[in-house]
């Protein structure tokens, strides 16, 4: 990873205590720079202070291992022509509670959505009425006399509150993955000092608009990546704003666009009519690793069915 600039700002979902705010600390300690941490309110204004030079990079939440994608980090990139992500973060994440000191009835859990759904056995067997934050560390700021607030262990001291319970997550061992983000103009010398060290797995973030919508489109898109033979990781779908029955497919595969199989996969993309777009471009190496307490050993969702299933439990799964 290329050192930031000297005194470089970096941008992250504030305020203090978040786990975005961990993430950029760790991705400034990896990057070997000294920085200036700057927390900003939402993902999209972390986005737009990159956009505008406000800022030299943003660091932003891209996916949970337990609640998936984080939907606005995708939409402000897909909505950027000015704004790319060149490196990932993942850290652990682990939620106490915590409640004023001499706090009076409770009567409220307060953490951001995620954090709320990444609790929800607290929550329901606190009895007490969820309200979403813009940030687990901005419910634990504000937290008032009758608030449970849920959030990293850091918050504690940061915001002067009592713990009331540790580690109230429903899994334990989640993680989330955190985007470093650049300028488009400046991500070269990043991925070019990666490659200089020697990097050489990669993970791309890839936008694909099909041309013409209908019955095959998505088998025709995939088809291409098993054809070149390049891993495909994840896909997703977004809406394109305004335009019904159309969509963005967010792919993200195991190789960088100068690859040889990658770089015909992008080819073959483009003859064929598709719009094309990079959303990010990083060495590959965060990931995940299982959670504890998954509900199946397997860790398939609950009431799937195998070929291996009596007729039925087949029919019941499968509703045919």
């Amino acid at each position: 990873m290329t050192p930031p600039p000297a005194g470089a700002r970096v941008a992250y979902l504030g305020p203090e205590g978040t786990f975005t705010h961990q993430a950029a600390l760790e991705w400034a300690r990896r990057a070997g720079g000294p920085v200036t941490a700057e927390p900003l309110g939402t993902v999209r204004a972390v986005h737009d202070a990159v956009a505008s030079g406000a800022a030299d990079v943003g660091v932003v939440a891209v996916e949970s291992s337990v609640e998936g994608y984080v939907v606005p980090t995708l939409d402000a990139l897909l909505s950027s022509a000015d704004v790319v992500a060149v490196d990932e973060v993942a850290i652990d994440v682990s939620f106490d509670a915590f409640v004023r000191p001499d706090h009076g009835e409770l009567t409220e859990v307060s953490a951001h959505p995620h954090g709320l759904a990444q609790c929800a056995g607290f929550v329901t067997g606190t009895g007490l009425a969820s309200v979403p934050a813009s940030s687990n560390a901005a419910a634990c700021r504000d937290a008032g006399p009758g608030t449970i607030a849920l959030g990293p262990t850091i918050c504690g001291e940061l915001y002067g509150l009592d713990t009331y319970a540790k580690a109230v997550e429903d899994f334990r061992g989640g993680r989330t993955r955190f985007l470093a983000l650049t300028p488009r103009g400046s991500a070269a010398r990043y991925l070019e000092r990666s490659r200089a060290a020697g990097e050489t797995d990669w993970k791309t973030m890839l936008a694909i608009t099909p041309s013409v919508t209908g019955p095959g489109v998505l088998a025709r898109i995939t088809a291409a990546f098993g054809d070149r033979q390049v891993n495909m990781s994840s896909l997703i779908t977004r809406p394109l704003k305004a335009q019904e029955s159309r969509y963005v497919f967010v792919v993200t595969f195991d190789d960088a666009p100068w690859g040889a199989g990658a770089r015909e996969l992008l080819r073959d993309l483009l003859a064929a009519g598709d719009s094309l777009k990079t959303l990010g471009l990083f060495p590959a190496g965060a990931g995940f690793r299982n959670l504890d307490g998954a509900l199946d050993p397997d860790h398939v969702p609950v009431g799937s069915v195998t070929a291996a299933d009596p007729g039925a439990v087949l029919d019941q799964g499968l509703l045919w």
